[in-house]
Formats: C-alpha cells, sequence, structure tokens
C-alpha cells in the first residue's frame, strides 16, 4: 500500500482533534489517507487501552481511511531514540507518503511536542539509505523521505503558517471526534474528570476552528505549521 498522507499521532484521538477535517477533505478529493497512532492512550484518565482501539476503529471509519495502525509505544515514557525512530521509519517506508502531518511543535500535553520531535526526525532519517529496515517478511525496505511534514495545532494556541477550508466537512469531523465517547463530557459517567471531559472542551474545540477559518473567511478552518518554508508555484493557487 502507498498512501498519499500519513498523519502520525502521539494519542489516539490527537489525529481527529487536530486535523478530521483536513483528513476527511482530502478523502473526499480521492487520496489515500492512513494514521499511525504511536501510543494506546494507556495514561489516559478515562477508559482503556482495549477501548480505545475499539474507538479509533469506529472513528477510521467515519474518515474514511485507507490505513491505522498503533505502535504501542509506552504512553507518557516513549523515548526519541534509535528504537522508537526505526519503528516509525519502518512504517514510512512500507508506506511511503508524500505528506507526513504529525503533533504540534509544543503543547500543554508534553507528549505532544516529544512525539513532534520523534517525527520529524524520524521522516528525515527514513530517507537515509544507509540506515536499514526490513519488511515483515524479512526483505530489506528503500529509503523513503516524505516531501513535506506539516504540524496540526493542539490545545495551545500557536500561529498557523497556512489554514485548510474543512467547512463542509465540520459536522463529520466531530463525528469522528465523538468516536471516542469514553474521553469527553458525560453526566453518566462514573469514571474521574479530566480536562477534555469537561462541559466547555467541545465548545473550545467549535471555537478555535471558528477561529482559524474567521482568519481565511470561511466558516470552520484548521491550522498548520512547517519548519520549511512553503514554495508556490503561481500566485492564483494561493487562496
Amino acid at each position: 500500500m502507498k498512501l498519499d498522507i500519513l498523519v502520525l499521532a502521539v494519542h489516539p484521538d490527537d489525529a481527529e482533534l487536530g486535523c478530521a477535517g483536513t483528513i476527511l477533505k482530502h478523502v473526499a478529493l480521492g487520496h489515500k489517507v492512513g494514521i499511525l497512532d504511536f501510543t494506546k492512550g494507556d495514561l489516559g484518565t478515562r477508559g482503556t487501552p482495549e477501548l480505545r482501539i475499539e474507538e479509533a476503529t469506529n472513528a477510521a471509519k467515519t474518515l474514511g481511511l485507507a490505513y491505522r495502525a498503533n505502535l504501542g509505544f509506552r504512553d507518557g515514557f516513549f523515548k526519541n531514540d534509535e528504537e522508537h525512530q526505526l519503528a516509525i521509519i519502518q512504517k514510512i517506508r512500507l508506506l511511503k507518503p508524500e505528506i507526513v502531518i504529525c503533533n504540534a511543535i509544543k503543547d500543554r500535553h508534553p507528549d505532544h511536542g516529544r512525539s513532534h520531535n520523534l517525527a520529524v526526525e524520524a521522516c528525515f532519517y527514513s530517507g537515509l539509505r544507509k540506515i536499514e529496515t526490513f519488511e515483515e517478511n524479512g526483505s530489506s525496505q528503500e529509503a523513503w523521505r516524505p516531501k513535506q511534514v506539516f504540524h496540526y495545532i493542539q490545545d495551545q494556541y500557536i500561529e498557523p503558517d497556512f489554514i485548510i477550508d474543512i467547512s463542509e466537512h465540520w459536522t463529520q469531523k466531530m463525528e469522528a471526534i465523538m468516536a471516542f465517547g469514553s474521553q469527553f463530557y458525560d453526566p453518566r459517567s462514573a469514571e474521574p474528570s479530566s480536562y477534555i471531559s469537561s462541559m466547555d472542551f467541545m465548545a473550545f474545540v467549535e471555537g478555535r476552528a471558528k477561529e482559524m477559518g474567521h482568519k481565511i473567511g470561511v466558516s470552520y478552518g484548521e491550522g498548520f505549521t512547517s519548519h520549511r518554508k512553503i514554495g508556490v508555484r503561481n500566485l492564483f493557487d494561493v487562496q
């Protein structure tokens, strides 16, 4: 399988909250999109790792993903080291995405910024042919480096380098997010309260999307940052 876009997410639900609208938009355009979750969200206040995998599977159906997998890294304690980088490199070389989208460059949750650094380095090293990785059948993989690496914006506000109009996909984005129902506000839940289970959190999610949309004159948007300057071939391609 070859993907057009691979979204890297340290926790199941990061991709949905950060860029589900962009995923839906590109799937609707005929692109193959996948998500690679790093952990099972083991340290989440609510739910269990097993439930999180079930929720991720349901969200994948709503998003129309061509691929979703989980690397099983240790939530909260994964490292940016050779072992973790090689696990990601193996998937990048397997899926050969043209574009990778990963966690925010910094955020309230320490895992997000750490995941960003891990992802950026893995994407670069994936292009070095002298780093060896192997397919499941034991055959050697060829080097592959994505053409672009972008970062979605999560809890903390970061000024975006560009914004995607997701207005027509807003309702489906919320459906994908709510596939992780155990995480969010439910007056019937007996589990402890958390930052994202408050009544106000979904209002914040919508407010952020409206704020991003307002910047480009649409109803809802998702913002992204880029380490590299973005080249434009034609001024009329800029909206």
